[in-house]
C-alpha cells in the first residue's frame, strides 16, 4: 500500500435510494465531489461503482456512518456497516468508517447557501455529504 500521506481515498454517504461519491487525495487532504448514485433500498448498481473505482483507482475507501447524536448506532448503521463489508469484499480494498452525524445537515447548508432552495430536488445532497465525510476522515488522520 501506498505511503498513507500519498493515498487515493473514495468516499461514500451511503443512503437507500442515493449513495454519495467523492475523491480525494490525502497528501492534499482535500476532496470533490464525483456522483451520487442510486440505489433500491440500500443496494447499489455495484457496476457502477465497479467503473468509478477502475476510473479513480483508490487505494481506500471510506463509509460514512451515521450515528445517533448521542453517539449510539442505528439501524442504518448497520446498513452503512454492510455496504462497507460488501465494498471490501467485492474489491478488496481496506475500508474506514468514519463518524457522519452531521455531514448532510452541513452540506443542505451548503448547497443552499450556493445554490438556494430549488435546487435540492434535483440535485440532492449525496455527493457533498461524501466530501464532508472524506474532509472529516483526513482531519481524524492529520490530529490521529
Amino acid at each position: 500500500m501506498p505511503e498513507p500521506a500519498t493515498r487515493q481515498v473514495m468516499a461514500f454517504d451511503f443512503g437507500t435510494r442515493r449513495i454519495g461519491v467523492a475523491f480525494g487525495q490525502q497528501l492534499l487532504g482535500t476532496a470533490r465531489p464525483l456522483t451520487m448514485l442510486p440505489a433500491r433500498d440500500g443496494k447499489p448498481e455495484w457496476e457502477r461503482i465497479e467503473a468509478l473505482i477502475k476510473e479513480w483507482q483508490p487505494n481506500l475507501l471510506v463509509v460514512g456512518l451515521p450515528l445517533n447524536m448521542d453517539g449510539t448506532e442505528n439501524d442504518m448503521c448497520a446498513r452503512a456497516r454492510k455496504f462497507g463489508k460488501r465494498l471490501h469484499g467485492r474489491f478488496h480494498l481496506p475500508v474506514d468508517m468514519v463518524d457522519e452525524r452531521l455531514t448532510s445537515f452541513e452540506a443542505k447548508g451548503e448547497v443552499m447557501a450556493s445554490r438556494g432552495h430549488q435546487d435540492f430536488g434535483r440535485n440532492g445532497i449525496d455527493d457533498l455529504a461524501a466530501v464532508l465525510i472524506l474532509e472529516t476522515w483526513f482531519n481524524q488522520q492529520a490530529t490521529g
